[in-house]
């Protein structure tokens, strides 16, 4: 007997999203448990504004957005300017568990402190998050997301601020989270991370259109030049391709002002 597909984890029907102004023709896609969607396009296509729509932060202009399960939205700059320690932030993710004028309770730390684990950033707990480099504060937002028991991540670039090994980390614990059934969204500029990760890719392209589907189809080098502009090589890897950018560097006289 063919046992029953899951129930998606997040629905999208014919959604149109922006502030005022629909960024894109209307989109419609589905998440399902253990599966990574990776979101590209160049700078101002929405990548970001469908995220926040998806999040809730933004009411979409027309379609349907059908959740089904815990959200935990990372975006891409979380900032404060009390003297709240790291643990306190991922604290914060438990909110839900704790109720309003409660104190957090053993289990509540110890999940919070399993998720600073995760990430390797257990020896900050008690850290002023003021005083950690933007990396690190990324690293402790998506602790607090997984503090909270998401069932579904949203991610805005999460590596954008990340050195190398970071990057790396961030990485692999998307393939961790996805194998034990999270859902995962993340926006991304680099298609080297997407080819890695990713089940489905939506790939934003001018003209407010978009393409959507598994990642080995959407993310072709044919495809990825008409988004970005620049050509794109798909080179083969250990396991599987790697999409690498081929920067034409021009030298030159800089423009005069």
């Amino acid at each position: 007997m063919t046992k029953p597909a899951a129930r998606p984890l997040l629905t999208l029907r014919n959604l149109a999203f922006g502030r005022g102004e629909a960024l894109s023709a209307p989109i419609s896609l589905e998440v399902s448990p253990g599966k990574i969607l990776a979101i590209l396009g160049s700078n101002g296509r929405g990548k970001t504004t469908l995220l926040d729509t998806i999040a809730g932060i933004l009411h979409p202009l027309s379609g349907d957005i059908c959740r089904y399960a815990r959200i935990g939205f990372v975006p891409q700059q979380f900032s404060t300017t009390l003297a709240y320690s790291v643990l306190d932030i991922v604290l914060m993710g438990r909110a839900r568990e704790i109720g309003t004028f409660e104190l957090p309770k053993p289990e509540d730390e110890a999940a919070a402190m399993k998720a600073l684990h995760r990430l390797g950033l257990e020896e900050l707990a008690e850290r002023d998050f003021r005083r950690l480099s933007g990396g690190q504060q990324q690293l402790v937002v998506i602790a607090r997301a997984l503090a909270g028991g998401a069932e579904l991540l949203l991610l805005d670039e999460p590596t954008a601020a990340l050195d190398l090994k970071r990057q790396e980390t961030v990485l692999s614990l998307m393939e961790s989270l996805a194998a034990r059934g999270t859902g995962i969204i993340f926006t991304t500029h680099e298609p080297l991370h997407a080819g890695l990760v990713a089940d489905d890719a939506l790939l934003m392209l001018p003209g407010e259109q978009s393409l959507y589907g598994s990642a080995d189809e959407i993310l072709t080098p044919e495809n990825l030049f008409e988004a970005y502009g620049v050509r794109i090589d798909a080179v083969a890897g250990k396991a599987s391709r790697r999409l690498i950018p081929d920067f034409e560097i021009k030298r030159g006289t800089l423009p005069q002002t």
